[in-house]
């Protein structure tokens, strides 16, 4: 509200100025001008001259609107690193001094020195830390945590639902914290896959408390002034650019018992960047014939609208069950939901604690038409129903391409999944519509998902090993036609395995080629289903463990990619008996060995 001459004690030039003033004022410089005039009263009414000092800007920041806060994450795919950037970017715009670090790179021995911290933290596999977190996470659970009844700290996890052990990292950070005597600046939040909202509700709670710490009302984020614009011509996970499908391409030869799509997808006009190593999300499409079988199942009406979002976005039920949300996956938290709404009795028993097994083994293979014809009848309206399911996750895949050597492309191999379960044959949501649906000048809805733990290093001159078999293969095609295009000359090997060599030697000529060229130094390959004994990559690095280690005390970058709980489980545990053999090691040097490695980011997985 503007001043007025009539109630104030100004004078009309004086109010003039001050109504062009006040309402240009950000809040801070309004709480700095009203500490300013009350500190001059306070100064003129001591100062037996009466003057008053000069009105002048502060040269730094005042310390009561000062904070510090340290943030730390530990991200396996890049999603807690994102997020922790963008926490920091919003952070520092509210006028905090912000410490940001990756949970390897943070020394734990800093802890007692600070008073805010922040954890972002992902729980990868079978409720283990991701790879960049162990250090931190070791530390924390070791004896030498210190007590930190000065810290202050706030925890988002990211999981997902699908798994056990979900968000299992964040709860054990949180609890550990609590034990050391650290104090909640706000409650841990655990994230699903669709963790946006989540994200955002934490991030609000968090800048409160941090805010009325140091005295300010301030809970709102600053956003740029052209918000609009930036959402347009920024690409992201909530906003994906529709990238057109150039090829689709069974790998795999006849006869063979799976089938791998290469897919060529234009990003022209999408100033979308990425890496080698980095990871393409696509935002898939349920099969309409189960979605059809689903709404004939529950009797509901195909065309009724539901509410797809917070925001109150509307759309008809088949629309969204196809684009928005998930039906294909059954979790535990959707079975606790969805229990209050069946007249059912053996929903309430499959949940009970002592059935925990049995639960476990009824998620595994089923789908949302499964539990909906299994504990039927169903009470509820359809509106009540649909609020219960979780929005339909990307599905990430390592990039197979070099942006340097196809501007405007980017490649991915993605092995397409089938299996009959529970006496229906089941099909992978994303992969099975690259298959089946997808074709050549369709469109998907894609962003690129970065990831700082899987990349080439900086001097074109180290060795590279590279373990990927299967579609673990994709992320190493992208490393060498980068490696090719830069002209680096330092020596690479690589480590294939699938079933059968006349039928999955997935981009065979390509590496042929680069063998020929020099691109590729040596490459190993295992076929299991061509011998009679099966063989597999961990094999063929038991045959050249000498020459393993040999590339390893010479600075070689080791890259494992693929399937985390059978094939990379197994490569850890070779490469332990390799270096323990080959360099005379303890069970425990040999493990320290690779632990360094990893510290020095010279061992690297992306492992799902």
């Amino acid at each position: 509200m503007a001043l007025q001459v009539i109630n104030s004690p100004f004078n009309q030039e004086q109010v003039e100025l001050l109504n062009q003033l006040l309402p240009i004022l950000t809040e801070t410089q309004q709480i700095w001008l009203g500490g300013y005039l009350s500190a001059s009263q306070l100064a003129t009414q001591s100062n037996a001259s009466g003057s008053v000092a000069v009105l002048e800007a502060p040269s730094k920041k005042i310390e009561v609107i000062s904070k510090e806060v340290t943030i730390l994450y530990g991200s396996q795919t890049g999603n807690g690193q994102a997020l922790a950037e963008k926490l920091t970017k919003n952070l520092k715009a509210e006028e905090f001094q912000v410490t940001l670090a990756s949970m390897n790179e943070f020394k734990p021995n800093s802890l007692k020195k600070i008073e805010n911290l922040l954890l972002i933290v992902s729980t990868h596999g079978e409720g283990d830390p991701p790879d960049n977190a162990l250090p931190f996470y070791e530390f924390l659970h070791g004896k030498r945590a210190p007590q930190l009844d000065n810290l202050h700290y706030s925890i988002l996890s990211l999981g997902d639902s699908s798994y056990e052990f979900f968000c299992q990292t964040g709860k054990q950070f949180d609890e550990r914290l609590l034990k050391l005597g650290a104090k909640q600046l706000s409650p841990r939040v655990d994230c699903d896959l669709d963790y946006d909202e989540s994200a955002a509700e934490w991030f609000t709670n968090v800048l409160a408390t941090l805010n009325e710490q140091r005295g300010s009302s301030s809970t709102t984020v600053q956003q740029p002034v052209n918000k609009g614009v930036t959402e347009q011509l920024e690409y992201s996970r909530t906003n994906p650019f529709k990238a057109e499908i150039l090829e689709n391409l069974n790998l795999n030869g006849r006869g063979s018992n799976k089938e791998t799509r290469h897919l060529e997808l234009s990003l022209e006009g999408s100033n979308l960047e990425f890496e080698p190593g980095d990871s393409l999300g696509i935002f898939p499409e349920n099969d309409t014939e189960l979605v059809d079988t689903l709404i004939a199942e529950m009797g509901w009406n195909a065309s009724e609208a539901v509410k797809v979002n917070n925001q109150g976005e509307l759309k008809p039920l088949r629309e969204a069950l196809i684009s928005n949300f998930e039906i294909t996956v059954l979790t535990k938290p959707l079975l606790q939901k969805a229990v209050q709404f069946t007249a059912n009795n053996e929903l309430k028993e499959l949940l009970e604690s002592a059935k925990e097994q049995e639960c476990r083994d009824y998620l595994y293979g089923r789908d949302l038409l499964d539990l909906v014809r299994d504990f039927a009848p169903w009470e509820v309206t359809l509106s009540n129903f649909v609020a219960i399911l979780r929005k339909i996750p990307a599905r990430l895949y390592s990039i197979a391409s070099s942006s340097k050597a196809n501007p405007d492309e980017v490649h991915l191999t993605i092995g397409t999944v089938r299996y009959e379960a529970h006496g229906r044959d089941r099909v992978g949501v994303c992969s099975d519509e690259c298959a089946v649906r997808a074709q050549p000048g369709d469109h998907l809805p894609v962003y690129v998902q970065r990831n700082s733990n899987f990349k080439l290093p900086e001097d074109p001159n180290t060795p590279l090993i590279m373990i990927g078999p299967g579609t673990g293969i994709a992320p190493f095609r992208s490393f060498l036609e980068e490696r090719e295009e830069i002209g680096a000359e330092g020596k690479t090997w690589l480590f294939f395995g699938d079933q059968h060599f006349v039928t999955d030697f997935l981009y065979q000529v390509e590496w042929q080629q680069w063998l020929k060229e020099g691109v590729l130094t040596r490459m190993d390959v295992a076929f299991s289903r061509d011998t009679k004994d099966k063989v597999y990559v961990q094999h063929r690095m038991i045959e050249n463990s000498q020459a393993i280690f040999k590339w390893l005390e010479e600075g070689a970058v080791l890259y494992v990619c693929g399937d985390e709980k059978h094939m990379a489980a197994d490569v850890h545990t070779t490469l332990e008996k390799i270096i323990e053999k080959e360099g005379a090691m303890s069970t425990k040097e040999a493990s320290d060995y690779l632990a360094d490695m990893q510290q020095q980011k010279r061992y690297q997985r992306d492992v799902y």
